[in-house]
């Protein structure tokens, strides 16, 4: 342990709060490194499986709050307003040393505002993407933390520009996505079929599943009829369970599609093309360096008012980083089933296409920091605990 970084005082609370799966999965990582660093450290919160599996004290459980679109926030509206009731009053009554908040943006913010405004220290770790959209948010951002960890380089000048105490602690999935099998190994352990293999990956969220996955089927059933040979896979994320694809069982069934559990790396590596959902996933098979075409629809309505408010020219993680589209986006209208299988037939068809894109996603890993995300941000909350 680094000598300027001492256990905090004994018996300091933690309260970290996380949304939806990859937000889960940060905070598991965040609450192991925290743990080497002082074990003594108690930890609670709101969360899903990989934080259960920590063993911090999980007392909302985060898997039906993951939603995606302003109209389906709208639909959930009861259930994520209890759940950050709860969260006020767990605050007020029991005030922790920090409150640790990861990503999950309007309801974190809405509980980063209370626990400044009861004095609680706040910790705010993957904060809005004001290069995005609703660039002014930094200026509230200053108001309601303590300390930003962001993610993602460029950000720390827009943080710095509002006066906001800011670090840039590297990406996370640097470290957590590592390519550790070759495409046949992958395959040999999830038990499939020694074939050309595509990936469906419609999100984490419910509402994603019911916008995204039909298009992915329809997608699938053409490229099925062109490739007879061709198998597919959907991992369920950790959010999810089997009950969410009964809707869809006769399709799953009538393309042989394999769903495989809370196992997405090791999808992502047997798989020769991926359909993704917009999202951390589609960053995630880029550090992989598996060729994909995104896929992204919410409801009309949500649509019409995110592309009013939205400034950027691409919605792929992959494609904002590199500054261009080196990853097909079907958005919205233009995610017609036709058009992405003619995409996916290119990158399993055309060497040269292939190619050109893994090398692009290759120099992915080099734009996001040196690794040690979780444990830079880990390090930065046991500061701010010892009031260094």
């Amino acid at each position: 342990m680094p000598k300027h970084l001492e256990p905090s005082d004994s018996n300091k609370q933690v309260v970290i709060v996380a949304g939806e799966a990859s937000g889960d999965l940060h905070a598991a990582h965040l609450i192991n490194e925290l743990q080497l660093l002082d074990p003594s450290i108690s930890i609670s919160g709101m969360g899903g499986l990989n934080m259960r599996n920590t063993g911090a004290d999980i007392f909302i459980d985060a898997d039906e709050l993951a939603v995606v679109g302003i109209i389906e926030i709208l639909a959930k509206y009861s259930i994520i307003k209890k759940a950050l009731n709860t969260l006020k009053q767990r605050l007020e009554q029991n005030p922790p040393d920090l409150l640790i908040l990861i990503d999950y943006q309007e309801f974190n913010q809405k509980l980063a505002a209370y626990a400044k405004s009861i004095g609680i220290k706040v910790l705010f770790y993957i904060g809005p993407q004001v290069w995005a959209w609703r660039p002014k948010r930094v200026h509230k951002m200053a108001k309601i933390v303590d300390q930003m960890a962001v993610i993602l380089p460029f950000e720390v000048p827009l943080y710095e520009s509002a006066k906001v105490a800011v670090e840039f602690t590297g990406h996370p999935l640097v470290d957590d996505v590592i390519a550790d099998k070759t495409l046949e190994q992958a395959k040999e352990l999830l038990k499939l079929e020694d074939l050309t293999t595509v990936g469906l990956f419609p999100g984490s969220r419910t509402g994603e599943i019911e916008k995204v996955l039909p298009v992915m089927l329809a997608t699938a059933a053409i490229l099925k009829k062109q490739k007879p040979d061709l198998q597919f896979a959907l991992p369920i994320a950790s959010t999810l369970n089997i009950e969410t694809f009964k809707p869809y069982e006769g399709d799953i069934t009538d393309l042989h599609i394999h769903l495989i559990s809370n196992n997405s790396y090791d999808v992502m590596q047997a798989c020769d093309a991926i359909m993704t959902a917009s999202g951390t996933a589609t960053l995630e098979i880029g550090l992989m360096e598996r060729p994909m075409a995104i896929v992204y629809k919410i409801s009309a309505i949500s649509y019409a008012i995110l592309k009013r408010l939205v400034k950027i020219k691409h919605i792929g993680l992959v494609n904002i980083l590199s500054d261009r589209e080196i990853v097909r986006e079907f958005i919205q209208a233009d995610a017609k089933p036709e058009a992405i299988a003619r995409e996916i037939s290119k990158i399993l068809d055309d060497e040269n296409y292939n190619k050109n894109m893994r090398e692009h996603l290759a120099l992915l890993r080099q734009k996001l920091g040196k690794g040690g995300g979780s444990k830079n941000v880990a390090r930065l909350a046991l500061k701010m605990l010892n009031h260094e």
